[in-house]
């Protein structure tokens, strides 16, 4: 019965080890909406992380359901919905940023807009 234990508390150390070993090998990822919310720092664009997030999948959704037919018509959402005083670089940083973090399938509607501007 003795061997059994040590044989069994063997075997559970050893699977404490390999899990462990996993937790620590495993992928850590960040979350889209802390990595949206650091890449718009860097064109100046700030403000509450999870607003900004919120208008970045409004940007998706509206494009998604057809409110806005265009990047122009998101580009404007964005605009209105930001602080007074974002440039309209600013805008459109947003939007681009916004469609690839959240919906990179919609890349055509921004390319589309870049190519008229």
């Amino acid at each position: 019965m003795k061997a059994v234990l040590v044989a069994f508390a063997g075997l559970v150390l050893g699977i404490m080890v390999v899990v462990a070993g996993l937790a620590v090998a495993w992928p850590a990822h960040a979350d889209p909406d802390t990595d949206y919310a650091n890449q718009l720092h860097g064109y100046g664009i700030y403000g509450l992380k999870d607003y900004n997030a919120w208008i970045g999948k409004n940007v998706c959704k509206r494009l998604y359901s057809g409110v806005d037919a265009d990047a122009f018509k998101s580009a404007a959402f964005v605009s209105a919905s930001l602080q007074r005083g974002t440039s309209t670089e600013q805008v459109w940083q947003f939007v681009d940023a916004a469609v690839n973090m959240y919906c990179p399938d919609e890349r055509p509607v921004v390319q589309r807009a870049a190519e008229r501007r």
